[in-house]
């Protein structure tokens, strides 16, 4: 029986893919295999020695320690493109608010209607410029980060009859493929500022993309840009925008993440971070998530992990060894030497490496003893070895 905790609500069509007769989840489950998390804070969360694999109901991972993880030999998922469509459709509405002052709007027909000998159809005729605004058509999109997201961003864009610029330095063939062809692909980002009239972000954040947005990215920008941000509050820099925004360059902007510090200022578009916030997207993210665990769990198959290659692998034998290493020389000869001393046949083997770690999956033709297990352990630069049988 594998037990999985849960760190938030996980959606029971998530958990539904958990086979009860083989996994134990729930809030209370001790000595956890596995966990499963969308937003609690894990920087100071306890791993049980029984812990094996965290999976976050979401793309971002910044509140789990990624590098006490790989340490310890701890697979970590995401689940990348599960809440993508989610974020499209906040995006075109981001778009929308930035650019007709739609929730003003509202906000004073509503006044109106509470003030005592009002007309409100009168006010409204006479009113309504003041929340006037430019169409998206024919207007420039920027689109900073072309994964999942990014890339029906970019699309839905297009249909919309905008003209489109992307920018992404890790771009992979799979999601150069999802782009539509129109989509101008630059290789500089500062050839999307120079033209875009709205500039959107979807990238991860990390030590290199903190204050991806600041005072020097958007003095690169068009006068008046409109800037949204549904990917990480940490991309942009609050000083910075605040200064743009109180000198006109930048005309709105639009935040999932908003702080003390930004949320009031004006012109700045303030949303409760809804970006995955559907009930669809609660679904997908958790169904996925859960899947990761348990092919890693049952089978050692890893996909989407963030700190350790992907790598899946057809059963070929009676027992399977699971091997969490670092990324050294000679790994694969010392784990080949055990093998061969225990007289253990080598039905099949995947070995691919991410950074300073790497991950081997061996199939093998015989059962492998704790002592064989124990010689693998005690391989230097070994982190962890699990054994599963077939």
């Amino acid at each position: 029986m594998y037990r999985i905790k849960t760190l938030n609500k996980i959606s029971s069509v998530g958990l539904a893919r958990l086979d009860p007769t083989r996994f134990q989840t729930g809030a209370e489950v001790e000595n956890e295999d596995g966990v499963l998390v969308r937003s609690a804070p894990m920087h100071d969360y306890a791993f049980p020695d029984s812990l094996r694999a965290i999976a976050r109901a979401g793309a971002g991972t910044n509140n789990i320690p990624i590098d006490r993880c790989s340490e310890n030999g701890i697979v970590v998922f995401n689940t990348p493109g599960a809440n993508a469509n989610a974020v499209k459709e906040l995006v075109i509405a981001a778009m929308l608010i930035a650019s007709r002052d739609v929730l003003g709007g509202a906000d004073w027909v509503q006044e109106q209607a509470h003030t005592p000998k009002v007309d409100v159809a009168a006010a409204v005729e006479k009113g309504k410029s003041a929340f006037a605004g430019p169409e998206l058509y024919r207007k420039t999109l920027g689109v900073i980060g072309l994964g999942a997201i990014g890339a029906l961003v970019c699309n839905i864009a297009l249909d919309l009859g905008m003209d489109v610029y992307g920018y992404d330095p890790f771009l992979s063939v799979d999601a150069a493929l999802r782009l539509d062809r129109h989509v101008h692909v630059v290789q500089n980002v500062d050839e999307l500022y120079k033209v875009s009239d709205y500039v959107t972000l979807h990238i991860p954040y990390t030590n290199a993309t903190r204050d991806f947005i600041n005072a020097e990215a958007i003095g690169k920008m068009k006068g008046q840009v409109r800037v949204l941000n549904l990917a990480r509050g940490g991309l942009v820099n609050d000083d910075d925008m605040i200064a743009a925004l109180e000198a006109g360059r930048v005309a709105k902007y639009v935040t999932d993440f908003p702080d003390d510090q930004i949320t009031t200022v004006r012109n700045v578009i303030a949303l409760p971070h809804l970006g995955a916030s559907t009930p669809e997207s609660e679904d997908n993210c958790a169904v996925m998530a859960a899947r990761q665990l348990r092919d890693y769990l049952i089978n050692g198959n890893i996909k989407n992990s963030v700190n350790l290659p992907d790598v899946c692998q057809d059963w070929s034998g009676i027992a399977r060894l699971c091997l969490i290493h670092k990324n050294v020389p000679a790994m694969l000869t010392r784990i080949m030497g055990v093998l061969s001393d225990d007289h253990i046949n080598v039905e099949n083997m995947t070995n691919k490496s991410k950074k300073d770690y790497a991950y081997t999956m061996v199939d093998v033709n015989t059962r492998i003893t704790d002592e064989v297990a124990d010689e693998l352990r005690a391989i230097p630069n070994m982190i962890r070895v699990r054994v599963l049988n077939h």
